[in-house]
């Protein structure tokens, strides 16, 4: 009887080895800290990475200069809402605390990350 194609099977063992090592290196969530120019410092690594060499959550990313809205009724000039988002929904800013996620050896700000002392000190008027 025979035992396969030694090729094949070859094959599959290095693609199995290549696998294991994969799983052996999950992805990593850090904490990390926006420095005064915008560079990172992660817990895990902690020289400063440039802002151009890091990624982030679009979310992190709104400038709260621009409109969020612009409506264009009809017959009429352009009308802009200006909608106020709360300080805490702007873009990163320097001393906030994030979350980073690496993957393979970039960083990537997931989000910002506030103490939980506040939460439960009033009950939001809105569901």
């Amino acid at each position: 009887m025979k035992e396969g194609n030694p090729g094949m099977n070859k094959m599959a063992n290095v693609l199995g080895g290549m696998m294991s090592q994969v799983a052996e290196k999950p992805l990593t969530l850090d904490f990390g800290i926006i420095n005064k120019d915008y560079s990172l410092t992660t817990n895990h690594f902690p020289c400063p990475i440039p802002k151009d060499k890091y990624s982030v959550n679009r979310s992190l990313t709104y400038d709260p200069i621009e409109a969020l809205t612009v409506t264009y009724p009809a017959g009429q000039h352009v009308h802009m809402h200006h909608i106020k988002l709360p300080k805490k929904m702007h873009w990163i800013k320097p001393g906030d605390k994030v979350i980073v996620g690496w993957i393979d050896n970039e960083a990537v700000v997931l989000c910002v990350v506030y103490n939980a002392k506040p939460i439960g000190d009033k009950e939001p008027n809105y569901y």
